[in-house]
């Protein structure tokens, strides 16, 4: 493998085969150009040298065989991975277990379309942008809808460890989704704002599963390779003519308002707005949910540490629109009443988030329905959340729902 000094790269120039870091960990693929940026990038984070079989060249180096048009591969790839339209539209399960399992089934599908993008550029090095915009389009439309049984999912931690980045990406997603609606983004908004997040760690497939999925202290070079994840999913994007914004917005993921993130160490206003959303989706998805080396924290406790926003990581306006989308007590949180009763938030409040909507747990109206309550200040109020071992006991066998 040969060996490049980073300062002598010609900028503008393309390798004609990958370009590793550490001669392990891809930085450049082929067609992709040598930016000043990148070059800024790995020097500030003390890489000195990349390693290629190949070598820098004027012009990328492209396939003879032929490519199929950008067309045929949005055709063929919607029809691989097709999700029906509306799917509640027309046969509406009657009871609430129904329609959450029904909606589940659904969010699955969408999981699995995320999980078909991965794979298709991982085997084919295809990323159709028209059909991925045309679902996310779709999965706006259906988390708008239906966000109050959305919210209560929670894959399964055999599904999360076999497939991390795809559940993690799925779920970061809908939070991003549900705060654009909050800020009242038109849907192209929304819509560009979803490819994103969908895709904000595609270039994680580059790097070995062990740094992202492994329960041991990384090492310095390791870290300095997750280090590289946004930059190596904002070249891959761009290798596709992605839209600026839509790149922009998985660069800077792991940007801080405080300047304390990476990969540029952008402060506050030269963050974009794209970014600022996915950093507040991604980092309460992270902490909602299990890793081999934490345990998850609750969904009341992550809006909390969210909220306190230690040093000032976050834009505060994003955050206000995560609690106003989720509520103080999430939906799907088992909680005490102040009645003594224990109830499961069902729904948001969108005066006041501190009184959500909240199903009485075995209670039911005169029409058989389960008893549905607006909590608030001067009648019955939520005391506190449940802990996990508690609301267990309150949770619903699969063949009761």
């Amino acid at each position: 493998m040969n060996t490049f000094n980073v300062a002598e790269l010609p900028e503008g120039y393309y390798f004609t085969e990958d370009a590793y870091l550490d001669k392990k960990f891809l930085i450049l693929p082929p067609n992709v150009p040598i930016a000043d940026s990148t070059k800024k990038a790995l020097r500030d984070w003390d890489f000195f040298k990349i390693y290629s079989e190949g070598h820098p060249s004027e012009q990328p180096i492209t396939n003879d065989a032929p490519k199929p048009s950008m067309t045929d591969a949005t055709a063929e790839f919607e029809a691989q991975t097709e999700i029906e339209e509306n799917p509640l539209a027309n046969a509406e399960p009657q009871t609430e277990e129904g329609r959450i399992a029904q909606v589940e089934r659904i969010f699955l599908d969408y999981q699995g379309y995320i999980s078909e993008i991965f794979t298709r550029y991982a085997t084919k090095k295809e990323l159709p942008l028209q059909a991925i915009s045309d679902k996310v389009k779709d999965l706006c439309e259906f988390v708008k809808e239906y966000k109050r049984y959305i919210l209560r999912i929670q894959p399964s931690q055999e599904n999360r460890n076999k497939n991390y980045l795809v559940v993690h990406s799925m779920r970061s997603t809908v939070f991003a989704i549900v705060i654009a609606i909050q800020l009242k983004f038109p849907i192209h908004k929304q819509i560009e704002l979803g490819v994103a997040c969908i895709l904000h760690e595609i270039g994680m497939i580059r790097l070995p599963p062990q740094l992202y999925m492994g329960n041991r202290t990384l090492t310095p070079i390791e870290k300095n390779a997750i280090f590289t994840h946004p930059v190596i999913s904002y070249n891959i994007l761009r290798e596709f003519s992605f839209p600026l914004n839509i790149c922009l917005g998985v660069l800077e993921h792991h940007e801080r308002e405080n300047g304390e993130g990476y990969p540029r160490k952008l402060t506050k206003e030269k963050i974009s707005i794209y970014g600022k959303i996915i950093a507040v989706a991604c980092s309460y998805e992270a902490i909602t949910s299990p890793r081999p080396y934490k345990e998850a924290r609750d969904a009341y406790t992550g809006i909390i540490d969210i909220m306190k926003n230690q040093g000032k990581q976050y834009d505060e306006t994003i955050i206000r629109a995560l609690l106003f989308s989720v509520s103080l007590y999430p939906i799907g949180l088992f909680v005490l009443l102040s009645n003594d009763k224990v109830g499961q938030v069902i729904d948001v409040n969108p005066e006041n988030p501190k009184y959500p909507i909240v199903e009485v747990s075995g209670e039911l109206r005169p029409d058989g329905k389960p008893r549905v309550i607006e909590t608030n200040e001067y009648g019955v109020r939520i005391v506190r959340p449940l802990t996990k071992e508690e609301g267990a006991a309150y949770i619903k066998p699969p063949d009761e729902a």
